[in-house]
């Protein structure tokens, strides 16, 4: 969409915000916002949940789980552009319906072309840029992991060095629990070492680490976050969960890495939007968040609830060599976000069954 288009509505330009001068957020909810890999999985439903939340319009399809998540945000006009280099993993119809609203626009953009990145920050001129966009396949990852550094390192430090050059209020880096690697009993709090296992946590822990330092060095206003393993609507096939579900409806064995027990804390995704709404209005730049489901459970667990969820049997689960580096164990103690007022509300069993009747729907497979 041509930049002139950007400016049809109500014409605003992002702040400067010195974080040496302190660290108070403005409480008002950003007016103009631009979302990195808006297509993918959890961006899209941010971009949902966005919209659905301040501009009192249901796009949602998913079951009625937005009712769930009705919000008392005053309604508001939000001018949002989505930046998505459209990767196998993005799918611009996860956004069919939204790209209805008139304040939604869209640039296709690889976030380490320097060049490009600089020409859109500067025509859009964001208050607030919420970071997705990253290669995040673990085994893609191991298979070869360029793509990993380029997108999610050099990527994350040209739309810092974009953020800080138009003057962006607020700059929310979306980050993973994986970059402090595994733990027998413990939860990582936001103060642990990092120790990240795969070339894709550490990756995206070297994008935390560049994140941190453009806030130490220029008062970039960043805040990162960090959160357990997602579930929900519109997540591609290659993950855990769709994956399972797929495979299961049509009756094909389920690859389980090892002995299965690897655990992993699930948190509903709309969960995780809210948690990141809650950072913009009442996260303290310079700081990281955790932030977890509490829903600790081994993988196979995860394969049983579904299994039982579409009336199918475990004798689908086909156990394979385990994973290289594969981590055994994460858990992240997020109660610096709870102290925010953050809780999850959508409870990890009806989070899985909206799933389930959303990922059978969207890929056909409940079709004879």
């Amino acid at each position: 969409m041509p930049f002139q288009y950007y400016f049809s509505r109500k014409q605003l330009h992002a702040t400067p915000f010195s974080a040496k001068m302190g660290t108070i957020l403005p409480r008002r909810m950003p007016s103009r916002l631009l979302v990195t890999g808006g297509c993918g999985f959890i961006g899209s439903n941010f971009i949902h949940h966005i919209l659905n939340s301040f501009c009192d319009i249901e796009f949602d399809s998913c079951d009625d789980d937005h009712v769930l998540y009705s919000n008392n945000y005053q309604e508001m006009e939000i001018d949002l552009l989505n930046m998505d280099k459209l990767t196998y993993a993005a799918d611009p119809d996860n956004l069919k319906i939204v790209s209805d609203y008139s304040g939604y626009f869209f640039e296709q953009c690889d976030i380490s072309d320097y060049a490009r990145v600089i020409e859109i920050f500067e025509n859009f001129k964001p208050e607030c840029v919420i970071h997705f966009a990253a290669e995040s396949h673990v085994d893609r990852s191991i298979e070869s992991g360029y793509e990993f550094m380029v997108s999610n390192v050099l990527g994350t430090h040209v739309l810092l060095e974009a953020s800080r050059k138009v003057g962006v209020s607020l700059f929310i880096h979306i980050s993973t629990d994986e970059v402090y690697g595994s733990t027998d009993h413990d939860s990582f709090s936001e103060n642990s070492h990092l120790n990240p296992s795969s070339p894709y946590s550490s990756s995206k822990a070297s994008s935390d680490l560049v994140a941190l330092s453009h806030h130490n060095t220029y008062g970039t206003p960043v805040i990162v976050t960090r959160c357990t393993n997602n579930f929900g609507p519109r997540q591609h096939p290659e993950k855990l969960v769709p994956k399972v579900i797929q495979l299961a409806s049509q009756d094909c064995k389920i690859p389980v890495y090892g002995s299965g027990m690897q655990v992993r804390d699930w948190l509903y995704v709309k969960d995780h939007c809210q948690a990141i709404l809650d950072i913009i209005l009442k996260g303290e730049v310079g700081q990281i968040y955790n932030i977890a489901g509490r829903n600790e459970i081994n993988n196979l667990e995860m394969i049983d609830s579904i299994l039982r969820r579409i009336g199918k049997s475990s004798e689908l689960i086909e156990h394979t060599n385990d994973r290289q580096g594969h981590d055994f164990r994460y858990s992240v103690d997020d109660g610096k976000l709870r102290s925010l007022g953050w809780e999850p509300r959508i409870s990890f069993e009806d989070g899985l069954d909206y799933t389930i009747a959303d990922t059978i729907n969207r890929l056909g497979l409940g079709k004879k």
